[in-house]
């Protein structure tokens, strides 16, 4: 963890503020209680902030699904599109310090996805669209780490978004300290099993990328790059079946030091977790019992081992 705490903005009626249009919040407790002990939370409501009062009307999105405007339910000559947008882009360069954002689902100025499109015949179209202000703000920040709260109920999804947070507060790091090609080089290095475990592909993508870079390269101009690709790669979630190429690699670091009957104990468990018979904490436990024995410095660096705080228990359900 880094001597701050890394911030996450959020929807501020997640925050247990009452922000919403009824005068109520939806506080989630992940938030205000787990991940409060690890990171700062700054908690913005765009709605409140262009002036909507509290109570209000509600607003929803209406028109077309590809271009919605956000409206008043009640009334919609009343049109806060123009305003919710230009508070992204306000946001957008205020919050250049924090490495992730979590959003109110289902709201027309804060859902990332399925937000209901209302038609003149006063039902919604088949096609869903995003928050006006969740859209704009993923468009000038398209490397930032976002995700819905209620999503973050599925252990895998949950875990994901942590991870993709603490990369981007290790990248953002790394960009304060000075870019530089042995930097650019050890941090890939320590995430080389993490990205493994996400996207395979990718993984084999970046190396060559850093492999290639002579020293003639700029790492201030690959850097923002070969982050982009790597944050995208995390994306994807991590499955038993990378999972467990990644723990097979693992085990290889160590066989030398142990005998017949440790080699069978860490490959029967690591099967196990691949069968869905226990969790992802079981095998690596196992393994970082024998690298406390036998330890290997370039195993005891990778991001993979303890990619989050453990008390946040993120493996002990996937």
């Amino acid at each position: 963890m880094l001597a701050t705490k890394p911030k996450i903005a959020l929807s501020a009626c997640l925050a247990g503020e009452e922000v919403r249009f009824n005068g109520g919040h939806k506080e989630s407790r992940l938030c205000t209680e787990a991940l409060a002990e690890h990171f700062e939370l700054v908690p913005v409501c765009p709605e409140v902030a262009i002036g909507l009062g509290t109570p209000r009307a509600a607003i929803h999105l209406a028109g077309d699904p590809a271009q919605p405007r956000a409206v008043n339910s009640r009334d919609d000559t009343i049109d806060v599109s123009d305003a919710l947008i230009q508070y992204a882009d306000q946001m957008a360069v205020e919050l250049d310090d924090i490495c992730g954002y979590i959003f109110m689902q289902k709201s027309p100025s804060c859902g990332l996805e399925r937000i209901k499109v209302y038609q003149a015949n006063g039902y919604p179209a088949r096609e869903r669209a995003s928050g006006l202000y969740a859209a704009r703000f993923r468009e000038l920040r398209p490397d930032l780490p976002l995700e819905e709260e209620g999503r973050l109920c599925d252990p895998v999804l949950r875990e994901n978004f942590i991870i993709r947070v603490l990369a981007y507060a290790d990248w953002q790091r790394l960009c304060a300290e000075g870019l530089s090609r042995h930097a650019l080089i050890a941090f890939h290095s320590r995430y080389k099993y993490q990205l493994m475990a996400h996207n395979p592909e990718q993984y084999k993508v970046l190396g060559k990328l850093l492999g290639s870079m002579s020293r003639q390269d700029d790492p201030q101009q690959i850097g923002p790059a070969y982050f982009s690709q790597l944050i995208a790669a995390l994306r994807r979630c991590a499955n038993r079946g990378t999972h467990g190429n990644v723990l097979m690699h693992l085990s290889g670091y160590l066989r030398r030091f142990l005998d017949a009957g440790d080699k069978q104990e860490i490959r029967r468990v690591i099967e196990q977790y691949m069968a869905g018979i226990v969790p992802l904490v079981v095998p690596l436990t196992l393994l970082k019992h024998h690298l406390n024995h036998h330890p290997d410095a370039y195993l005891l660096s990778q991001v993979y081992l303890q990619p989050h705080p453990e008390n946040l228990s993120l493996r002990n359900a996937i």
